[in-house]
């Protein structure tokens, strides 16, 4: 998977195929089952939002597949839905609209909206099972007569219906091919200009939106006539899926399943690491990489920025690799697995009342949740969730106590074995600061909240296939911008620590290590790296011999720390300059209060 920060264009000489639906309606399975997961990632020009494009294979020729924001409807109510509608309004070759055959309804909203635009669409109606088993069954046939598209029901988890997909794709595309023909005309990449219309469904060419009243109308009209819903009693696995959302029994039921999934975080991490990898690297890698590298090398300053104190072909290899990537895989385990099972929005909804009061709503949980995995996502996701003053909020309690996967992993690293209750007191420590921060800046920061309304999904047991597709995706992402770039700064380190640079830079913050931190003077050397990686704050206090006090001081400084290089850059591009300096600052200064305040009192007892 490749990343830029420019807009992605389209494959040339290929028919452009734009793919669009509403959230949580499997619209990304569907991607990653008609391209595959080798697909580009970019950002909308002059946004932060995010597009992926892929080339798809359908019978017989290659498209190009453009994925947009998940969208609820066309008129723009955040950034995300405001660059699916700008480039709605540019001419495809094909338009696939993903509706959700459990709630169609709302589906239908949307899809008659695109319909309106007068593009030539495909309705793909997925999660007919689910529909099916909740007494929804949908006349697929009775509805394409009604949109005048075609309608292709799907299971996209399991990969049901995809070719039949592909097939109408292709016939749409044909008879689109036909119609230019026959007028004559070019219509591809052309605007199309806003004026008047009273057609409910498909539009004339105007590219006008029909009122919403129309669309609802017609909508239920055409429900009545293609829905079937059975009068069988509910299951009491559907009524307990639904009362999750209230505190008896979702906030035992919320506490059981955080436990777990932590348990599960250190668990399967520490267990891979402390068996397999760091035996492995250091009992037959290392040693070989060393008599390598003596052979090759006469002893001396290139021989030691590659095996010496900071050395490249060993601390980047054991630190991103034996030390971190173990908890990536864990950790990106368990929130597929939570996000699969469609138990997320139902925390959301829970949390609501509680992160209100830190000026947040119950959605936010998402994205610090995302936050755990990668801050940058984590502060992007809420442009289509909030007000900017939720989304200032939500920045901040990221960029304060919120550690990336390479950083958690780094704690979960330096803490589990020394004592694992060092880990949970952290993170609590964390959460304390996250609800102390959230108070404060809802009564500080001006501005309202937004009013948020989100589908509920199904509860279902996620599919080994799809979380197997979307671990092995966060993993490459994590090689790229995490491992990657953390190997770059062991081997800057390696340099600057052979000419003594990282020696100076030390000394001179010597004085505030042994003074406040109570750490040796050594320690001060992470805080330099840390500045360009947050999680090698962290890392090299391993080989110290320091004391569980220490450790836990050093990983409070590591977590409070100035955020990384990308994530201020992203703060400032978000909120300006100098949001991203108070920021950068307010961290740094909590880090060494928090530090020292438990370096010294743990020193009392």
């Amino acid at each position: 998977m490749s990343c830029h920060t420019a807009p992605i264009h389209a494959i040339p000489g290929l028919p452009e195929v734009y793919l669009i639906g509403p959230p949580n309606v499997g619209k990304s399975v569907l991607f990653n089952q008609l391209t595959g997961i080798a697909v580009s990632i970019a950002n909308y020009a002059g946004t932060t939002v995010e597009l992926a494009r892929g080339r798809g294979r359908l019978v017989t020729e290659d498209v190009s597949i453009l994925d947009l924001p998940g969208t609820y409807t066309l008129r723009a109510t955040n950034e995300a839905e405001t660059v699916a509608t700008d480039i709605l309004h540019k001419r495809a070759d094909l338009v696939m609209v993903v509706a959700d055959a459990l709630y169609l309804e709302a589906s239908l909203f949307l899809v008659q909206q695109i319909i309106a635009l007068d593009q030539p669409v495909v309705v793909i109606l997925n999660r007919v099972d689910v529909a099916a088993e909740r007494g929804v069954t949908i006349d697929t046939e009775r509805l394409a007569r009604e949109l005048e598209v075609p309608v292709i029901p799907t299971v996209a988890v399991r990969g049901e219906g995809i070719e039949e997909v592909k097939a109408a794709a292709e016939d749409q595309l044909e008879l689109h091919r036909h119609d230019k023909r026959h007028t004559g005309t070019d219509l591809s990449g052309t605007d199309h200009g806003p004026v008047d219309t009273h057609a409910a469904t498909r539009g004339a060419g105007n590219g006008m939106l029909p009122p919403d009243e129309t669309l609802w109308q017609r909508a239920e009209e055409i429900i009545h006539r293609v829905e079937r819903r059975s009068s069988a009693p509910d299951s009491r696995y559907s009524r307990f899926a639904d009362a999750l959302v209230h505190p008896w029994p979702g906030i035992p039921a919320a506490i059981t399943v955080l436990v777990l999934a932590f348990s599960v975080i250190i668990g399967i991490g520490m267990g891979v690491r402390r068996f397999v990898l760091l035996p492995a690297a250091r009992g037959y890698l290392f040693p070989a990489l060393r008599r390598l590298v003596s052979t090759l090398l006469e002893p001396g300053m290139a021989q030691n920025v590659l095996i010496g104190e900071y050395g490249l072909l060993i601390k980047g290899i054991e630190w991103p690799f034996t030390l971190v990537l173990p908890y990536v895989v864990s950790f990106y385990l368990v929130i597929s697995l939570l996000e699969d099972s469609g138990y997320l929005p139902r925390l959301a909804v829970l949390l609501d009342s509680t992160l209100s009061r830190l000026g947040l709503r119950g959605s936010h949980t998402i994205s610090l949740l995302l936050g755990y995995g990668c801050a940058i996502p984590g502060i992007l996701s809420a442009r289509a969730m909030g007000s900017r003053k939720e989304r200032l909020i939500l920045a901040t309690l990221i960029s304060l106590a919120v550690p990336c996967i390479s950083q958690t992993g780094a704690i979960f690293a330096l803490l589990a074995e020394a004592s694992v209750w060092l880990v949970p007191a952290l993170f609590l420590l964390s959460f304390v600061v996250m609800i102390a921060a959230g108070i404060i800046m809802d009564r500080l920061v001006p501005g309202g909240r937004s009013q948020l309304v989100f589908e509920m999904p199904v509860l279902l047991a996620p599919q080994p296939r799809v979380i197997a597709r979307k671990v092995y995706g966060q993993i490459r992402h994590y090689l790229v911008d995490g491992a990657l770039p953390m190997v770059i700064a062991v081997g800057v380190a390696a340099v600057l620590y052979e000419t003594g640079i990282l020696a100076f830079l030390a000394r001179l913050l010597a004085p505030v290590v042994t003074g406040i931190l109570r750490l040796p003077a050594e320690a001060a050397v992470p805080l330099v790296l840390g500045i360009v990686r947050r999680e090698l704050t962290v890392l090299p206090l391993l080989d110290m011999g320091l004391t569980p006090l220490q450790l836990f001081t050093g990983a409070v400084v590591g977590l409070f720390y100035v955020p990384c290089i990308a994530v201020v850059a992203t703060l400032a591009r978000e909120f300006g300059g100098k949001v991203a300096v108070l920021l950068l600052l307010l961290t740094t200064t909590l880090a060494f209060v928090l530090g020292g305040t438990i370096a010294w009192t743990g020193a009392l007892f």
